[in-house]
């Protein structure tokens, strides 16, 4: 999940899920400003689910559709985002 808050601005944010046995490239299964991007936050903490917050590239997810797979050109900056969680889940392991 990426999240992007500033003090001035709305906070948006934008979930996103990923199987590598089945999914082409990650997909996004939530996306939401204001009060609704705070209760995806919070159910996010309450399963544990890792947050990461990149206000360029919330930016750019918040403008396509659940459902939606990322594009092409986040696809090195999400890859990167996903391997320092999966590896952070095995040093939790």
């Amino acid at each position: 999940m990426t999240a992007d808050k500033k003090n001035s601005e709305t906070k948006k944010t934008v979930a996103l899920k990923y199987n590598q046995n089945t999914d082409r490239a990650p997909k996004i299964i939530a996306s939401g400003k204001g009060s609704i991007a705070e209760m995806i936050i919070k159910k996010a903490r309450q399963e544990n689910i890792p947050i990461r917050e990149d206000k360029d590239v919330v930016q750019v997810l918040a403008e396509l559709n659940i459902g939606d797979e990322i594009p092409e050109e986040l696809y090195t900056v999400i890859a990167e985002i996903l391997s320092f969680f999966y590896d952070l889940e095995d040093l939790q392991s």
